[in-house]
């Protein structure tokens, strides 16, 4: 009996509590290379530190995890992509496209984020501390628990639970009689 449970704790230690690995895929990495997109790609944990991907289709790519930091991306198409935990810090993501895209625990610390788009993207836990963020449209955006660019950090609350909570009917003042 201690055996089979030996097993199991060894088991899980090797399989069910090891962190995911990332792995690039080369081909996909290739493709991005030579033709300037990759749409649909695994780029899952690249390093593209100081790249100039300017205009690149990376539409509805996997980028978790990847490194972008000081990277050009002006103009590049990332709807739909997933971002989570990528590392964006100093990047040029002018006029880029991250609609509907998850940039869940990602950092964008000193980015340029003008006429950026993240429409219906989730930025949930994001750190965008010094960005900058004119003329960039957050509109239907997800900002629980996002550092925003002045430092402060949004509700733990999604924007829906605060919308129902105003909806509700507030209890009428007492009025007291004299």
């Amino acid at each position: 009996m201690k055996f089979k449970i030996t097993a199991a704790i060894v088991l899980l230690a090797c399989f069910g509590l090891s962190e995911q690995t990332f792995a690039v895929n080369q081909q996909d990495l290739e493709q991005l290379r030579t033709a300037g997109a990759c749409p649909r790609c695994d780029l899952s944990g690249a390093d593209f530190t100081g790249a100039n991907l300017a205009g690149a289709n990376l539409r509805e790519a996997n980028l978790k995890g990847a490194n972008l930091s000081q990277a050009n991306l002006t103009n590049a198409d990332l709807t739909g992509a997933n971002l989570e935990g990528a590392v964006m810090n100093n990047a040029n993501l002018t006029n880029a496209s991250f609609t509907g895209a998850t940039l869940k625990a990602a950092s964008l610390e000193n980015a340029n984020l003008m006429f950026t788009g993240f429409l219906s993207a989730n930025l949930e836990a994001a750190n965008l501390k010094g960005a900058n963020a004119m003329l960039t449209n957050f509109r239907a955006a997800n900002f629980r628990l996002t550092t925003m660019p002045n430092g402060v950090v949004t509700s733990d609350k999604s924007y829906g639970w605060a919308l129902q909570q105003g909806m509700q009917k507030q209890p009428e003042p007492e009025v007291r009689k004299k």
